[in-house]
């Protein structure tokens, strides 16, 4: 089941709720953490639909609930900015002692200022990515500037965020006010990614400015364009994970292990967990998606499996013509074949009411392109009818299926 729950315990004594998100590899190209925005939680959406995008590109990601948030314990009025690094500290010493040493931090909003400071204290982690992060903690206190007076006044007040009250402290606003970013940013010494949208409302994109201008390099900028603060479109989420992915290998070593080809001694391997249809596929040297399109209730991550049988058919003709005609020295430059899956009924029908009268009709349209004459093309159209997979669909096929533990 992804993701993993899992609950573990701060240097305070309080148990933690956390999501583990792991990989379809046995062992992930590394392991990262997942700090969410001020006042949410693991369950957020963004959180959810990155992890779980940054898992299908082979990396462990653990997301947790801060002190006192979501479903972990504690009393929110009793955190800081600064119990929030240290839950970040703890988080990592469990995944090191329970799993591997985490290699990536990453945070969302307020938690990627956060990450930024905890990763001064983390030696192991190799690269951090903050999305739509302010430059300074204190940029919080844009939020309660219509209670400060009373934060003031009467050591703290009940402050209404994202439609939910939250009891601030003095003590909380004035942990903001202390260490500012700019002097963690120069004790980095690691590999920075910060990500920000331009139409972000809620954190300007002043404020990525800024880290970047703080940051040593390496160092690097992607704009979120035309996403919001919160990440609540599915696709913004996906283009985040695969760009953090993407980008974190460069300056990550990967486990050694990661690289073992696993598929538990099987030629493929497909695992559907959580919500939805989305199927993360393992062959021994590569990773894919099945999906359903959004109105048959998927969230059309991957081709549906038809498509990706039509897929296999084109892709085995399409070799299967490359190789004929280089093994014969013929000028074929370019194959293209267009793929279309109907149910037919057979012309000698005679129970047409019969739901198993019907078969499965694949349309092969073969384009190809090359100083070929009539004779040479031909020869190619006959070819294609002899590819591997075409042959396997047209022999009687025998599926044996068995349960295992």
């Amino acid at each position: 089941m992804n993701p993993t729950k899992l609950v573990f315990s701060n240097r305070h004594g309080i148990d933690l709720s956390a999501d583990l998100y792991l990989p379809l590899d046995k062992v992930p190209v590394c392991y990262a953490i997942f700090a969410h925005c001020f006042t949410c939680s693991k369950n957020f959406v963004a959180v959810t639909r990155i992890s779980t995008a940054l898992s299908q590109c082979g990396i462990a990601v653990m997301s947790f609930d801060f002190t006192g948030l979501g479903r972990s314990e504690g009393d929110f009025e009793d955190s800081s900015f600064f119990s929030n690094i240290s839950d970040l500290l703890d988080a990592s010493d469990f995944l090191t002692k329970n799993y591997s040493t985490p290699k990536l931090l990453i945070g969302h909003s307020l938690g990627g200022a956060a990450v930024i400071h905890a990763s001064i204290e983390l030696p192991s982690v190799e690269a951090i990515c903050t999305i739509g992060a302010p430059s300074d903690p204190v940029h919080v206190k844009k939020l309660l500037r219509g209670n400060l007076d009373e934060i003031e006044i009467q050591g703290f007040a009940t402050v209404d965020i994202g439609g939910r009250p939250f009891r601030i402290t003095k003590e909380f606003v004035k942990d903001l006010l202390q260490n500012p970013l700019e002097g963690f940013m120069k004790q980095l010494n690691k590999a920075v990614l910060i990500m920000h949208s331009p139409q972000d409302e809620i954190v300007g994109i002043e404020n990525a400015a800024a880290i970047f201008k703080a940051a040593f390099h390496p160092k690097s900028f992607i704009s979120l364009d035309r996403a919001d603060h919160l990440i609540t479109k599915r696709e913004d989420a996906r283009y985040i994970a695969e760009l953090i992915a993407s980008w974190s290998s460069r300056y990550i070593e990967k486990d050694p292990k990661s690289v073992i080809n696993d598929t538990d001694g099987n030629q493929v391997f497909v695992r559907l967990s959580g919500d939805g249809f989305t199927s993360e596929i393992k062959t021994p040297n590569h990773h894919l998606l099945a999906d359903e399109p959004l109105d048959a209730g998927g969230t059309d991550l991957g081709p549906n499996p038809y498509d990706l049988l039509m897929a296999a058919l084109g892709s085995c003709t399409a070799m299967t013509l490359k190789m004929y005609a280089n093994r014969k020295k013929w000028p074929l430059t370019e194959v293209i074949v267009y793929l279309n899956h109907d149910k037919v009924y057979p012309e000698d029908s005679r129970e047409p009411e019969k739901s198993s009268a019907k078969v499965s009709q694949f349309t092969r349209i073969i384009k190809l392109t090359g100083d070929l004459d009539t004779t040479q093309r031909q020869r190619l159209l006959e070819i294609s009818n002899k590819c591997p997979v075409h042959r396997t669909l047209q022999e009687d096929i025998i599926i044996q299926t068995m349960l295992t533990k």
